[in-house]
C-alpha cells in the first residue's frame, strides 16, 4: 500500500488518533521498546550476520482463504435455513414435502448462484493477487552492516534503499467488523519512505494483541542493533500462525477455556463452515511456491563488509536509546517515557 502522507518523518513517541484507530510510532530513530522480542514469522530462517529478510507469512493467506470459504458457506446456509423454515411451515400446514422449498431455493435459483459466483470471483481475484505478490516481489531485506533496508516497489523497477534510522514503524489498535461481529484489531505497520518523491510503501503485519505487534518490531530492531543473538528463538509450528499445528493448538485452547456448547457453536461450527484446516494447507502450499529472487544490485548490496566498513548508529539514536533505557530501568513504559519528555518540553516552552 502506498501513501504520500509523510513529507516530514514522524518521530518515535508520536501518538496519532483517528476515528477508527490509534497509532503509536516506534520509529524513525528506532529506540528500545522494553518488551521481549518475539516473532511469529520465524525470522531465524531467513537471517545471517549480514542481512535478514522479512515478508508476510502464511497467516495472511490462511485468513483470506478462510474468509472466502466462510462467506460462500454463510450464503448457502442463509438460504438453506430460510428454505427449511418455510418448508417446515408448509409441511405442518399443508403436508408438503419438508425439503421442497430448500431444493427450490438452492438448486435452480440463478440469483443465489449468481451472488455466490460474484463473491467467488472477487475472492479468487484477491487470492491470486496475493499469490502474485508473494511470488513476484522479493521480501524486505534488512542489512545491519550497512544499516539500510532494501525493497523492490514494482517488478521491473530499480530497488530502493532506505536508511535504517528513517524507517517508519508504528503499532495500531482499532476496531474491525467481520462476519462474526466487531473485534479489536492490532497490527505492526512498517513504512519505507522514498525521500526523493515522498511516497511511503507500507507492510502491515496483523497481530493478536498490541504487545505482540511491539514484540514483532522489537525482533527486527534487536537484530539491526545487536545482531543474530538478539533474535528470538525460532518458534515451532504450533505457534506459527496459519499452520495446521497452530489451528489445532487454538482449537484445544478454545475447548479448554469454554463450555462445551460454546466450543461447538463458537469454534467447531464456524471453523467447519470456513474450511477447517483446508485454508492452512493452501497457505502452506503458497509458502512453498518459488519466489522471485532479488535483482543483482540488491545481491551485491547484501555481500558482507569488513568490520571497519560497517556503518555505525548516529549520535542522536544513541542518545535517545540511552534516555529510553534509563526510563525503562525506572519501571516506566515507552509511552510513559515519551509522555514525560512531552511534559518537560511543554514546560520549557511555557
Amino acid at each position: 500500500m502506498k501513501s504520500d502522507k509523510y513529507w516530514r518523518l514522524p518521530r518515535a513517541g508520536d501518538l496519532e488518533s483517528k476515528t477508527d484507530h490509534e497509532s503509536f510510532y516506534l520509529s524513525p530513530k528506532p529506540v528500545p521498546t522494553g518488551v521481549t522480542a518475539f516473532s511469529s514469522r520465524n525470522l531465524n530462517r531467513e537471517s545471517n550476520p549480514t542481512f535478514m529478510d522479512f515478508a508476510s507469512g502464511s497467516a495472511n493467506v490462511e485468513f483470506g482463504v478462510r474468509g472466502w470459504i466462510g462467506s460462500t458457506a454463510m450464503i448457502i446456509l442463509f438460504f438453506g435455513m430460510i428454505g427449511f423454515a418455510l418448508g417446515a411451515y408448509d409441511y405442518i400446514k399443508y403436508g408438503s414435502p419438508l425439503f421442497s422449498i430448500v431444493v427450490m431455493l438452492l438448486l435452480p435459483n440463478w440469483f443465489v448462484w449468481g451472488v455466490l459466483s460474484f463473491i467467488s470471483l472477487i475472492n479468487g481475484y484477491l487470492f491470486l493477487r496475493t499469490i502474485h505478490q508473494q511470488t513476484t516481489y522479493p521480501p524486505i531485506r534488512f542489512n545491519r552492516q550497512r544499516r539500510e533496508v532494501a525493497y523492490v516497489p514494482k517488478r521491473g523497477q530499480p530497488p530502493r534503499f532506505i536508511p535504517w534510522e528513517e524507517v517508519i514503524a508504528c503499532v495500531t489498535s482499532g476496531k474491525v467488523v467481520t462476519q462474526y461481529g466487531v473485534h479489536n484489531s492490532f497490527s505492526l505497520m512498517i513504512g519505507l519512505r522514498d525521500s526523493e518523491i515522498g511516497d511511503v510503501v507500507w507492510l502491515t503485519v496483523p497481530t493478536g494483541t498490541l504487545m505482540l505487534a511491539v514484540s514483532e518490531w522489537e525482533a527486527i530492531r534487536g537484530y539491526m542493533e545487536e545482531g543474530l543473538s538478539a533474535l528470538p528463538r525460532a518458534v515451532s509450528e504450533e505457534f506459527e500462525e496459519g499452520t495446521v499445528a497452530y489451528f489445532h493448538y487454538c482449537r484445544e485452547v478454545y475447548r479448554d477455556n469454554h463450555w462445551y456448547v460454546t466450543y461447538l457453536l463458537g469454534f467447531v461450527l464456524i471453523q467447519f463452515c470456513s474450511g477447517w484446516t483446508l485454508p492452512c494447507y493452501i497457505a502452506a502450499w503458497v509458502e512453498r511456491l518459488p519466489k522471485t529472487s532479488f535483482p543483482k544490485s540488491v545481491l551485491d548490496w547484501s555481500r558482507p563488509l569488513p568490520p571497519e566498513e560497517w556503518k555505525q548508529p548516529s549520535e542522536e539514536l544513541l542518545e535517545q536509546s540511552e534516555a529510553v533505557r534509563k526510563s525503562l530501568r525506572k519501571g516506566k513504559s515507552l509511552l510513559d517515557h515519551f509522555q514525560g519528555e512531552l511534559s518537560v518540553e511543554e514546560t520549557n516552552n511555557a
